[in-house]
């Protein structure tokens, strides 16, 4: 069997991408092979300085690219709000968006500038109301994407609707794997949304597997017990490049074959490495009557209500 690779991405002249975390691991590759093949694409960072190292990383390597780095820091509604309010003055349709930075398992609780826990706040209601706020442009392109990263971490996990924010008893994978099926119940639900009334979008959802990116060194590799010790060589023995951990977006992103309201990952053993294939999300990420209420509280949390 072929396996589908960077090989097989279509030409994206003529298409603009925004990819949130672009100047490190998945994200940083997407940026890279997307601009490869054409795309414009804005590189959507907290911090605006590693945006520009990652846009000359990229022309380096790809002189005629076109990149944008911005201002985005998921973890700050302001933020959001100004990015999209900057991007909607200048733009008027968006053909793709990766919803892709994300933090993990950090080892104490932290809050967002808006005072959700980390995790929640950025992996999730970071991107759904960045989603929502850019969603006048991505409705106008005549056959947009929107993909987001979920992780094979959201196994286990469970939205805590009666303490979402980790008052209490913070646990930091737990946290992260709620983050995570978060993603899950977005994507699909958004896809539900979308199907009768905007079927030129696709809202598409995917994990890396295991890569061997900085989010261990910036969460669990914080840890000065032996659990922190071990994770990043655990990582450095099983897990994957960050080029290979991009393929499954990449795939989401361009594949014609790609379709939304499906789930796309790692194709090898337990899905932590390998090249992309459609896979299947654990149970509880199906559930409808989750999703509309996450979908619901994710609104009043955020203060962005969708315009479909």
């Amino acid at each position: 069997m072929r396996h589908w690779t960077i090989a097989d991405i279509p030409q994206q002249t003529g298409k603009l991408a925004v990819i949130t975390g672009a100047n490190s691991g998945i994200g940083f590759h997407t940026a890279l092979e997307l601009a490869r093949a054409g795309a414009e694409v804005v590189l959507a960072c907290r911090n605006l300085q590693k945006a520009e190292s990652a846009r000359q990383r990229i022309l380096t390597d790809i002189p005629d690219a076109q990149l944008q780095p911005a201002a985005l820091d998921l973890a700050s509604l302001a933020s959001i709000h100004t990015f999209a309010e900057k991007f909607l003055a200048k733009q008027h349709s968006l053909d793709l968006l990766i919803n892709n930075a994300g933090v993990m398992a950090l080892p104490t609780r932290q809050l967002t500038a808006d005072g959700f826990e980390l995790q929640f706040g950025t992996n999730h209601l970071g991107h759904f109301a960045l989603t929502g706020l850019l969603l006048p442009a991505i409705l106008t392109a005549p056959a947009s994407r929107i993909v987001t990263v979920s992780s094979i971490a959201h196994r286990g996990g469970r939205i805590r609707f009666n303490d979402l924010q980790w008052t209490q008893g913070y646990q930091p994978w737990p946290a992260y794997r709620q983050s995570k099926l978060a993603n899950l119940y977005f994507a699909f639900e958004l896809d539900r949304k979308l199907r009768s009334t905007h079927p030129n979008v696709a809202s598409i959802a995917v994990h890396p597997g295991v890569a061997k990116t900085n989010l261990f060194a910036a969460g669990p590799g914080q840890r000065k017990d032996f659990q922190g010790i071990m994770a990043p060589i655990f990582i450095s023995l099983i897990g994957q490049s960050e080029a290979q951990g991009a393929l499954p977006t990449l795939y989401a992103a361009t594949a014609p074959q790609a379709l939304s309201g499906h789930f796309y990952g790692s194709g090898g053993f337990r899905q932590v490495r390998g090249y992309p294939v459609e896979v299947r999300a654990e149970a509880q990420a199906y559930d409808e009557a989750i999703a509309a209420q996450l979908w619901n509280v994710s609104e009043e949390l955020t203060g962005v209500h969708y315009a479909f």
